[in-house]
């Protein structure tokens, strides 16, 4: 008689559901069928990096929000980051972004191109769509992409970044969250 204790397979199912995510977030709809997105995880050693450089932004800018995010992805076995470059569609007429069209824009180079931003969305909502489908417990952190950016873990050109930490305990560690 065998008997295979939930403790012992939540590690490697909570990694199988976030290479699942990053799957999906891949192979979301682009714009154009252009992809812009860069896609990573990241576990123990390197979460505790970016918690650390969350908390310093925290203390910097006397922010409870990172600091709370901070300890907060410390609970996680693995966090998701979705990130996008700024590059332009190559359009004559657009105007989303607030220019004519791609050729204004790419004048300002950090300026994001609408597109880069709604395919980093929809990505991240394909992603947390298959985190919910197995009940893994998650949140969308902004963040967390704003430490991994000053990081440079994703790289220079990756401009705007998201993290989703990834949990399963009884009680959802990212929702009602104490505040710092």
């Amino acid at each position: 008689m065998s008997i295979l204790n939930e403790e012992e397979i939540k590690y490697e199912t909570i990694i199988d559901v976030a290479k699942k995510m990053m799957i999906a977030a891949r192979t979301a709809p682009k714009a154009r069928g252009i992809d812009h997105l860069k896609i990573m995880m990241a576990e123990s050693e390197t979460i505790a990096i970016i918690s650390q450089k969350m908390k310093e932004i925290g203390r910097e800018i006397n922010s409870p929000t990172f600091l709370r995010d901070a300890e907060n992805i410390t609970q996680s076995t693995a966090l998701i980051l979705i990130g996008t470059e700024i590059k332009t569609m190559g359009l004559k007429k657009c105007g989303l972004c607030g220019f004519p069209n791609c050729e204004a824009k790419e004048k300002h180079a950090d300026i994001p191109c609408a597109f880069n931003t709604g395919d980093l969305g929809i990505a991240i909502g394909s992603a947390v769509s298959i985190a919910m489908d197995n009940r893994i417990d998650n949140r969308i952190m902004y963040t967390v992409g704003i430490a991994v950016k000053e990081l440079e873990l994703m790289g220079k050109e990756t401009k705007i970044i998201y993290g989703i930490p990834l949990s399963a305990t009884s009680k959802n560690p990212f929702f009602d969250r104490k505040h710092f």
